[in-house]
């Protein structure tokens, strides 16, 4: 299975309409909920459906080899960050993805996020990333994911400031130093909390 991961966030800037529903909606999180469950495997399929089509298999066997890996990620990230952030990515009042955090006394920690893919593009995810690393700098922590080693994404978490530290074969781990950004192009995302919570599905 996979572990740690941050995807779905593969945009560098608004663009077109998309651009202009972002910046006229309101952008938020809030804590998941068991009646999220169904909303977060569609988030979970819509990265991995196209992986799993190349293998050959048909559409009931993927499906539940989605929904198992879906069910194991979960598992896994809950039973490893018990005080971790497991939230939902509004837009307005459409849940359009997941934002999972952990903050603890040595460094902020995003576990995973990933837009559905009508809202990747949009510059979503930057905005996202960007307040969560101004976040931890404002509380002197450094910033650290995990992303696979052949993911895009990794360019704009480079644009961001943060630097490959070690890899096992199938992830770079990314760390930012605790250091405020040299703009004030920040645009703070509310609910973005600095704690765990009691977040449940």
């Amino acid at each position: 299975m996979r572990s740690q991961r941050a995807d779905g966030a593969d945009d560098h800037g608004d663009s077109g309409q998309r651009g202009t529903a972002l910046a006229d909606a309101r952008l938020y999180l809030r804590s998941a909920r068991e009646d999220d469950r169904d909303f977060l495997f569609r988030v979970f399929e819509s990265t991995r459906a196209e992986e799993f089509a190349r293998l050959g298999w048909g559409p009931e066997r993927v499906a539940a080899l989605l929904a198992e890996q879906f069910s194991m990620q979960d598992m896994y990230y809950r039973r490893h960050y018990p005080h971790g952030r497991f939230d939902v990515v509004m837009l307005g009042e459409t849940a359009i993805g997941r934002f999972y955090h952990y903050w603890h006394g040595s460094e902020a920690r995003l576990i995973d996020i990933a837009l559905l893919p009508a809202h990747r593009g949009a510059g979503i995810g930057t905005r996202l990333v960007r307040d969560f690393v101004a976040r931890a700098a404002d509380k002197a922590m450094p910033a650290v994911l995990y992303v696979e080693m052949n993911n895009p994404v990794q360019a704009l978490y480079r644009m961001l400031g943060f630097e490959t530290v070690g890899e096992n074969g199938v992830y770079h781990q990314m760390r930012r130093p605790a250091m405020p950004f040299a703009d004030e192009r920040v645009q703070p995302v509310e609910g973005l909390a600095l704690d765990g919570g009691s977040n449940t599905q």
